[in-house]
Formats: C-alpha cells, sequence, structure tokens
C-alpha cells in the first residue's frame, strides 16, 4: 500500500427492517457479511447510508405495520463487499487525478494513529489544539522504495520480514577471549554497597523528590537559585531594575569594578603564595623540561604561572602558553581572571577555547582551554609546534584526556627539547606524576592553610539535602563571622537546597527582626558566566556557596571559613550491560574529602562539618579517586590513539593502565564500526570519524549519510544534534491532566516509525518558529536543550563542510531510516512479544520506553534499532527507529545473516568463520 501501514476497521450496520424482523419469527433471515475496511470507506459508507435511511423513510421512527410483509429482493440490505466496492467505483470515477487520491489516503492513515485524541484530552483548548494539529503534524508524502535497496515492510501489506540468525566473528588482532561484548557487571566504584552511605544516597532526597513533583506548579517562576525579585532578595536590596541594562555574558568583567581596583588587584596578587615563590619557581623551571608543582587550591598556581612565563618572555618568539582544564567553567572563568589582572581585552592576548566556542585570535600569547581541545589539536599537529609551554592543571582529577596527554607528552618530549611541561597537582598524585616522566622534579609552593576541624556526623544521614539546610541555618545563627561551602552532587541538588534555605530563612526572620540576611549564591557548570562570577564579589551579608565538586579544586572563594560536606558526587561511570556512560551518585574518597575540608583554611582557622559518621569515612570509602580511563568506554579515545600512530596499544605509556578487556572491547566496536580494518590498523572511515568530537557510532552516521547511497546528510546532522543534548520532552509529575495534555502534544510530534525523525520534525519545528521560548513551554518542550541543538548543529555543520563531505537532504525517509540502520545496525533487537524486544546480540530483554513512537501500536515491526538504553528498573530502548531484516543483514553482515532452512545456527557460525578466515587469508597475501 504505498509504504503505509493500515490498521483494520471493523464496521457493523444494521437496518431498521432486520431490526424489526429480528423480534419476529421470520423462517430465514438475511446472511450478515463481515468484510475487514479501511477507516476512510467505514466512514463514507455510513454517510451514505444514513442518506439513504432519511430518503426511505420521510416520517421518521413511524410505527411498523403489525402484519408480516414479505420483502422484496430489490430493498434487502446489499453486502458490505459490495458497496465497499461500488463506492471505490465511484471514487474512482469523481477522482481528478491519483495524486490527489495518494495524499487523501495518506492523511487517513495518520488520522488513523491520532483518532480520537480530542476528545480522550478535555483539558486541551480546542482552538489551541486545530492549530497546534496543522503547525505540529505536517503531512508526509513518502516514496515507495526501490526494490533493488531491499523490501521494506510497510511497502505490502501483510508482507512478512524475513528471520534473522546472529553468528560472531572476531578479527586476528583481537584474542576472542578477552572481547567481553556480554560481560553485564558494572565497574565497581563503591567500595561498601552495603554501607549507609550508599545505600541512603541511592534513595536520594524526599526533599528533590517532592521538588520535583511540586516543580510544574510555579510556571513562570523565577530560577530557583536566582534571589532577584524574591523575598529575600528584596531584603537584600537585590531586586532588578527594569532600566539597568543587564550585565553581558560576554566579554563581561569577571571582577566587581567597585571592589576591585587595578591597584588592589595587584595587591592582591602580591599577596598570593605562588608570588612570594615566582624567584624560585622561575629558576626550577628554567633549569628542567618537565616540573611538577605542588600547591594547594588558593595558592595562585593556577593564575600566576602563566603571567610569570609570559613575563620571562617565553612567548617572544611566538610560541604559546597553553593552559589545559578539566572543565569548561574553569577554563572560562580563569581566562578571564588572567586577563582582568594583566588589563588586557579577553581575546586578545589572553584567549580561552572550549567545545564549540572559541575566544582567541592572532594576537594571542596565553591560551587557556579544556584537555580535550589540546588533544584534538593533537590529531593536525602532533608536535604542538605552536606551543612553547603547556600548563596541565589540575591534573590530579584525573580525567580521561589528561592520561592520554600524558602519554603522548612522554613520546612529544623526547623529540622537542625546547617544550617545557608543567604539571600543576594538588598533595595527591603528585609523587606518581613525578615517577611517571622519570623522577621529574618537584615544587613545592608553600601554603597558607590555616587548622579546620573535622567534625562528622554521630548518625548516619538519611536526606542529605534535609541535613545540610538545616546544618547552614545552625552556622548561620552563630556570632563568628564566615562565609559557608556546602558541596552537593547536581544542579538539581543545589536549586532544591537553595530554595529550602530561602523559605526557611524568610520563616526565620518573620520571627526575628534582628537576623541577618544569607546571600545564597549556586555555582555548576552549566550556569550562565555572569551568575558564576556572583560567588566571586565581595558582600555586606554573609554568603552561602552552593557548589558541585568544581570547588574542590578548580575554583576558590575567598573568606570561606565553614564547609558542609555531604561525601557524595555524581561519577561518570561505563555500563556494558546498557553500552553507554552514565551518571551515578557515588561516596566521595578520602583524598577528595580532605581537599574538601581544606577549603574552610584559607582566610584562617574553619570547621568542616560531615554529613556521613567517622566509621562511614573508614570503611566506605576509597583513598583516592578511581581514574577515569579505568570507569569508561575508550573507544573514542582508541580511535584517537590510532589516529596518532599508535598501533600497539599494549604499548601505550598509560599512567594507570586500563583492563585489556575494555581495550579489546573497544578495539572490537569499532572494528564493526569500520574504523579499524582486520588487522587492526585505521581505515579511511576511521581517519574521518576521528576528526568528529562525538561518540563514533554518531560520527559514522554523519559520514555515510553524504554517501550516494543515502544522501540525507542535512537530517542526519538535525539528528545527531538532538542525541547529543539532555531529553527534550517535559512530562508534568504531579498532575494527570498535565501529564494527558503534554503526552497528546507529544504524539502530535511523533513519526510513527521512528523516534530519529521525530527529532528532525520537531528541530524544523522549532526553528520555523522562531526558536522561541513560548512555543517550547506551550508546547512541553526544554528550550534550553533546544538552543543547544542549534548550536551543535551550527558546529556540527562546519564539521562537515571542513571535511569536504556533502549536505544534501533527502525527502524520502526510508532512505534516513536506512542510513540509521547502518550505523546502529550493533543495538538491533527483535520482537518478543507485545512491548517487548531482545537484544539481537546479545540476548537482553528491553520493552519500548513509553515515549516512544511505535509505543501502544498494535503492529509492531519485526526488528528496530535505538540509541540507547534507559535503566529504571527494568531495560527500556529510548530512541527507536523501525527497520527491515534485509537491512541489518545488508550492512551488519559480521552479526547477522539470513536464515536458511535446514541449517542450524551451529552450521551457520562455523561456515561463516571459514568464509572470514578465508578472507583473512587472502588479505594476508595481497599484504606481503
Amino acid at each position: 500500500m504505498d509504504g503505509k501501514r493500515r490498521k483494520p476497521q471493523l464496521d457493523l450496520h444494521f437496518s431498521d427492517e432486520e431490526e424489526d424482523l429480528g423480534e419476529r419469527s421470520v423462517p430465514k433471515k438475511p446472511k450478515v457479511t463481515f468484510k475487514k475496511i479501511t477507516k476512510a470507506d467505514a466512514t463514507r459508507l455510513k454517510e451514505r447510508e444514513s442518506r439513504q435511511d432519511q430518503q426511505d423513510d420521510p416520517h421518521g421512527d413511524a410505527e411498523p405495520s403489525k402484519q408480516p410483509q414479505k420483502i422484496p429482493q430489490s430493498t434487502q440490505q446489499p453486502s458490505l463487499a459490495s458497496m465497499a466496492a461500488k463506492e471505490r467505483e465511484m471514487k474512482a470515477d469523481l477522482s481528478p487525478s491519483a495524486d490527489i487520491e495518494e495524499e487523501s489516503d495518506v492523511e487517513n492513515d495518520r488520522e488513523w494513529y491520532t483518532q480520537d485524541e480530542t476528545v480522550s484530552h478535555p483539558i486541551m483548548e480546542y482552538e489551541d489544539y486545530d492549530l497546534m494539529e496543522h503547525e505540529i503534524r505536517p503531512t508526509f508524502k513518502r516514496r515507495t522504495v526501490d526494490s533493488s535497496a531491499g523490501r521494506s515492510r510497510y511497502d505490502e501489506e501483510g508482507a512478512p520480514d524475513i528471520d534473522l540468525v546472529v553468528h560472531r566473528l572476531t578479527p586476528p588482532f583481537l584474542d576472542s577471549a578477552t572481547i567481553m561484548t556480554k560481560k553485564l557487571e558494572v565497574i565497581e566504584t563503591v567500595r561498601d554497597k552495603t554501607g549507609d552511605l550508599y545505600k541512603y544516597s541511592k534513595l536520594g532526597s524526599t526533599i528533590v523528590n517532592e521538588r520535583r513533583a511540586n516543580k510544574d506548579r510555579k510556571k513562570g517562576a523565577t530560577d530557583a537559585a536566582s534571589m532577584n525579585n524574591s523575598r529575600l532578595g528584596k531584603i537584600l536590596g537585590a531586586k532588578e531594575d527594569a532600566t539597568e541594562d543587564p550585565e553581558p555574558k560576554e566579554g563581561g568583567k569577571f571582577l566587581d569594578q567597585h571592589t576591585y581596583g587595578r591597584q588592589a588587584i595587584l595587591q592582591q596578587r602580591k599577596r598570593l603564595p605562588a608570588y612570594q615563590a615566582r624567584s624560585e619557581l622561575m629558576k626550577v623551571i628554567s633549569e628542567n623540561q618537565v616540573i611538577v608543582v605542588i600547591g594547594e587550591t588558593g595558592s595562585g598556581k593556577t593564575t600566576q604561572i602563566p603571567q610569570f612565563l609570559y613575563d620571562e618572555g617565553y612567548c617572544k618568539y611566538g610560541g604559546l602558553i597553553g593552559v589545559t582544564q578539566p572543565r569548561r567553567v574553569a577554563a572560562l572563568s580563569v581566562s578571564k581572571r588572567v586577563s582582568e589582572e594583566m588589563g588586557v581585552k579577553l581575546g586578545k592576548e589572553v584567549g580561552y577555547s572550549i567545545r564549540f566556542e572559541d575566544r582567541t585570535s592572532s594576537h594571542t600569547r596565553i591560551k587557556f582551554m579544556t584537555d580535550g581541545i589540546l588533544l584534538r589539536e593533537a590529531l593536525v599537529d602532533p608536535e604542538l609546534d605552536k606551543y612553547s609551554c603547556i600548563v596541565m592543571d589540575e591534573a590530579h582529577e584525573r580525567s580521561l584526556n589528561t592520561d592520554i596527554l600524558l602519554g603522548l607528552f612522554k613520546r612529544i618530549l623526547t623529540r622537542r627539547r625546547d617544550l617545557k611541561l608543567i604539571i600543576t597537582s594538588a598533595t595527591m598524585n603528585a609523587f606518581k606524576f613525578s615517577k611517571f616522566f622519570g623522577n621529574a622534579e618537584q615544587f613545592t609552593i608553600p601554603g597558607r592553610t590555616y587548622p579546620v576541624e573535622v567534625m562528622f556526623s554521630a548518625i548516619a544521614v538519611q536526606d542529605y539535602v534535609a541535613s545540610a539546610v538545616k546544618q547552614i541555618i545552625r552556622v548561620h545563627l552563630r556570632s563568628e563571622p564566615g562565609d559557608i561551602l556546602c558541596f552537593m552532587t547536581g544542579q538539581e541538588d543545589i536549586e532544591t537546597t537553595c530554595e529550602e534555605l530561602e523559605k526557611q530563612l524568610m520563616d526565620l526572620m518573620k520571627s526575628d527582626d534582628t537576623l541577618q540576611p544569607l546571600e545564597i549564591l549556586p555555582i555548576y557548570s552549566t550556569l550562565p558566566a555572569d551568575l558564576q562570577a556572583k560567588i566571586f564579589r565581595k558582600s555586606k551579608f554573609r554568603k552561602c556557596v552552593v557548589a558541585t565538586n568544581i570547588a574542590e579544586t578548580s575554583l576558590t572563594v575567598d573568606g570561606i571559613r565553614f564547609v558542609v560536606d555531604t561525601g557524595l558526587m555524581k561519577l561518570k561511570v561505563y555500563n556494558p550491560k546498557l553500552g553507554m556512560d552514565t551518571l551515578q551518585i557515588t561516596p566521595i574518597s578520602l583524598a577528595q574529602a580532605n581537599q574538601r575540608s581544606g577549603r574552610a583554611g584559607r582566610t584562617g582557622p574553619g570547621l568542616c562539618y560531615r554529613l556521613y559518621t567517622q566509621y562511614a569515612a573508614a570503611n566506605e570509602m576509597f583513598a583516592e579517586p578511581i581514574p577515569e580511563i579505568q570507569r569508561t568506554n575508550l573507544s573514542n579515545t582508541i580511535l584517537l590513539l590510532k589516529y596518532l600512530q599508535v598501533e600497539d596499544l599494549s604499548k601505550f605509556p598509560f599512567l594507570d593502565r586500563p583492563p585489556i578487556e575494555t581495550i579489546n572491547t573497544a578495539q572490537y566496536d569499532l572494528w564493526c564500526l569500520g574504523a579499524l580494518d582486520n588487522f587492526g590498523r585505521l581505515t579511511a572511515l576511521g581517519k574521518k570519524m576521528s576528526n568528529f568530537p562525538i561518540d563514533p557510532a554518531l560520527s559514522r552516521l554523519l559520514i555515510i549519510s553524504s554517501f550516494k547511497q543515502f544522501q540525507c546528510s542535512k537530517e542526519v546532522i538535525t539528528i545527531v544534534a538532538m542525541l547529543s543534548i539532555p531529553p527534550i520532552f517535559v512530562r508534568p509529575m504531579h498532575d494527570a491532566a498535565l501529564q494527558r495534555r503534554s503526552d497528546s502534544i507529544r504524539e502530535k510530534f511523533q513519526v510513527a516509525e521512528s523516534d530519529h525523525l521525530t527529532l528532525v520534525n520537531i528541530f524544523n519545528l522549532f526553528k520555523s518558529n522562531g526558536c522561541k521560548e513560548s512555543w517550547c513551554s506551550k508546547n512541553f518542550l526544554q528550550y534550553k536543550s533546544l538552543r543547544r541543538a542549534i548550536e551543535i548543529h551550527s558546529q556540527l555543520s562546519q564539521i562537515m563542510k571542513s571535511q569536504k563531505l556533502a549536505i544534501l537532504s533527502n525527502p524520502d525517509w526510508d532512505v534516513i531510516r536506512k542510513c540509521l540502520c547502518a550505523s546502529f545496525f550493533h543495538q538491533a533487537a527483535q520482537f518478543k512479544k507485545h512491548g517487548e524486544y531482545v537484544n539481537l546480540r546479545t540476548g537482553l530483554q528491553m520493552k519500548l520506553h513509553p515515549t516512544a513512537s511505535l509505543y501502544g501500536m498494535g503492529d509492531l515491526p519485526k526488528y528496530v534499532i535505538y540509541h540507547e538504553l534507559l535503566l529504571t528498573g527494568r531495560e527500556y530502548m529510548n530512541y527507536v527507529t523501525a527497520v527491515d531484516g534485509e537491512w541489518l543483514c545488508e550492512f551488519g553482515e559480521i552479526f547477522y545473516a539470513a536464515k536458511e532452512k535446514g541449517i542450524t545456527s551451529r552450521e551457520n557460525q562455523a561456515r561463516r568463520e571459514r568464509d572470514f578466515a578465508r578472507l583473512i587469508e587472502e588479505q594476508r597475501k595481497l599484504i606481503s
């Protein structure tokens, strides 16, 4: 039926005469014929029959005659089949063209999936609903897929899809025993899973859960972390002035000019421990190629060392001073601080480069960047010739890119004797860095730390947010001066803490007029830069900074005397069961706990309140944090190393070597995607893939979308951008009526066969409606996520153009589904029973996510591919697209083959292995 799926409509109609005959005993009743017809045909039959009944019975509901009557043959009700045939003939005679009929069928077919939606959601305004129906749900005219491209499951109604048999092939450069593709255990990041600290962190905060449920009731409220226009803000004088220009986010001063003048900044620099040790530090740097600088947070090493190198003339001959940071927010904030200390404009002599943002110029001499940016630059310039000095700041955090850069520098420094490498670290891991570079010189910046008294909780804390709020209020009620720093796990916890603090303080201030206000300031990575800068400004009231673990080492806030430590953080861990990285709330390490408590001793003696017991610290925490390289997926990292001509990964100098299973699994995944050949060498496709800072499967998708076979790169760029952002759908948790409304609107966006195509639909409509926040709010969509997708789309388009990949659009959405199958064939599932699928490779049972386009559909496809799995109690497939079995055989021949009669799966495996061994032998002969 030209690529359309239809559900049968069963319509039964009995005439009034037949009902009368049924009441009396009639020797022989006419036979009623049941015939499956479409909804459109049934609707037209009902209208025609109603008109015919009105003509045959002009007197309405007159009482029927009591005498038996013989019904003439000519007046008997015709069968439904004959009426449907006549109706189609009449329509064919009246139809002006076949195109109009096809468009009408498509429209009726789409209407079938959304039938009765208006009446199912009575709270929806009918006028808005009708407008949204035409705005969101355009008519898609799909072409029939060419038979040579594989038979589509929907091209011919009732045509069954082929059966697949799964086999497993291992390339010769890998040991099949160490490829843990079926390993379902998650990497252990918790020392004791039976301990109270981990147990209560898994339950989460009750206050956060309640706030999440009530958040949508306060529609239109200002940001929870902002004090503008709040009751507390009015007391603090923080009410916004409508005539005052907002502080610019870009290029604005990071320091308050009324508080910090040029002379004050200079005096502040001179008081830093790093400034006082300048002469000794520069002497050590001049005498050694690699230096490990040990300094506590707040000593000034991050901001002062680049300026010392600049003043000593390390940029005199055109070389750059590169400073890497593990976090985007740290690179941004430190670059602004250094530019103001040097009295230059940000983007000129001092600049920064982070993902999707570059503020450097030809005049830039000090460049701050994330370690991932420097790793990307090493792809283009393996020797890093444009740099004269590299400062790797906060190396003790042991991010994945930091560890890879350390291994690369060990090779680069042997060829570039003029390059200086300075590694700054807190006390932890400093000796390991020195030993890694052949007992490199260590230099310790004298600290100015004061004693910090540590106080543990007497009992285990169940709700860490509620306990932190109570402890902050207790500290605030004390008479001792000093600001407060509270460590939370993430943005939601921080916003909830700020809200609860403001609420309880207002209640206390009503009963006690002498209580001083508390300035509550949040800090997390996605907070706008101008709001982040507020934590560094002086205030006439006590400040309370609520931060993530970014405040452990990356940022220093003066005046902190009290620290409230929840003992928890969010950790990125690779879950082989889901095949993706997940953020988990886990206990911190002892080294991180000591680092947090040290924040209270910067300006004077301090206090650290730990919201966990002393037993938990001794028995439920690791001594040091687990390096990211040992707990994350290495596919993208190994792709970069292969591009840098690191052929034998077993000989690469890792600071902490990841498990061999993790390395081989990553190489196996790259081989499946075509990035590596049968001998472990990088292919031409792999070289192209390494230029995209995204997951290898997504980079492959972008590249092959420009091939002549597909030519749908414009839509694929949109899909990749939308997959690179947090979920965009908003579903209120507290109100059933709002839930029905959001579900109804989401269904209007959906394309029946694919969630990926649904994302394309939403992105295009967002742009066509002017990227307005009001449109997103009306349609229950995340505005910030969609704005982020616009930025990523622009960046990906630039990379595509730089790689000379054509950006083409294809109106045939079946071709886009086939292109998706060509990249995600390794994540395919087969239909098991209603709503449930089973992974073809691993046998893992999965369900369709309730937000999926296919969810609740009666006739589910036999095969689907998915982008990721969500684990909420059981496994749910997220972003699902229906595919054909023939497509899986075509693009995933290393896994799948069409099932043949009389051949078992074991025989198929043996035959595939023989064919593959023969192919390898031929390739070896060609190489030799």
